[in-house]
């Protein structure tokens, strides 16, 4: 029951994370992710201090951190400003599939039966039909933003099961890989990216995302997968897309359209079927 409620509380943060990403479109996506994975990372400087060795893990583990944080977080905001965000945000969820279907890929021991693929057909029609949906707004049909809300996918999928190939490291090394990460982000946008000048309400909900699901969330969702059984805990993260998808139409002004519905439950159907098929192989 602990290990569930640390999970239920990194899913009600990262719920607001599409949301929160909208909002602040207007700042550019280095910027947004540098400022907000650095200010993440300090939640974990009181453990630090305690203990120096919290962040002592391999160059590679770090690279992994690097990859996983820096990489789905930059093309998700990528994503959120060039395709219909709603759209854009639950081809984004596909990565809870993702990782059943590339488990094979990454984890020895696991094998693809017949029951992912059709996982797998499923949740890319789901996806098929929030893209081609987007046509009946005012945004218009296919937009290039659908292809970093792929990647981002694929990454965090990727990230969350090599992270189960390397030595187990202390829960606040995650602040070390969004601190080496935001200093990345925020050195891209010294080199690419134009000055931006960031309002009063523009560092509030920096602050939000960056303590909520850019920092909070990874620390809880950690101490949830060392806690428990990471196959319940698993299926309760496909609670994160309807919310998320939920909440983003409330502050986009969007009504419920029945793509966007039937896509949702595609695609939260086919997570599901994957994880059980999965955990039946095991």
């Amino acid at each position: 029951m602990q290990a569930n409620l640390y999970a239920l509380g990194a899913i009600a943060l990262w719920v607001s994370l599409a949301s929160l990403g909208v909002l602040l479109k207007h700042i550019p996506p280095f910027l947004l992710t540098g400022v907000a994975l650095l200010m993440g990372s300090l939640l974990a400087l009181p453990f630090v201090i305690k203990d120096r060795l919290q962040w002592q893990v391999p160059a590679s583990t770090l690279a992994l951190g690097i990859y996983g944080l820096f990489g789905y977080h930059f093309l998700l905001f990528i994503a959120l400003r060039h395709a219909p965000p709603v759209e854009a945000n639950l081809v984004n969820y596909l990565w809870p599939l993702f990782m059943v279907v590339l488990a094979p890929l990454f984890l020895a021991g696991v094998q693809l039966r017949a029951v992912h693929v059709v996982a797998a057909l499923l949740g890319f029609g789901g996806a098929a039909v929030a893209i081609l949906g987007a046509g009946n707004g005012a945004a218009g049909g296919w937009s290039w933003g659908f292809v970093p809300a792929l990647a981002s996918a694929f990454i965090w999928a990727s990230y969350s099961l090599l992270t189960q190939r390397v030595k187990p490291f202390p829960t606040a090394a995650i602040g070390l890989f969004g601190g080496v990460s935001g200093l990345l982000s925020l050195l891209c946008h010294w080199a690419l990216e134009p000055a931006v000048a960031i309002s009063g309400r523009d560092w509030l909900l920096l602050a939000v995302m960056g303590l909520g699901p850019l920092g909070g969330a990874f620390f809880l969702w950690d101490k949830a997968l060392k806690s428990g059984d990471a196959r319940q805990i698993g299926i309760l993260s496909y609670l994160t897309p309807l919310g998320s998808t939920a909440l983003l139409m409330l502050v986009s002004g969007r009504p419920l359209s029945w793509s966007i519905g039937l896509a949702a439950m595609m695609i939260m159907g086919a997570a599901v079927l994957g994880t059980r098929s999965r955990s039946r192989s095991r």
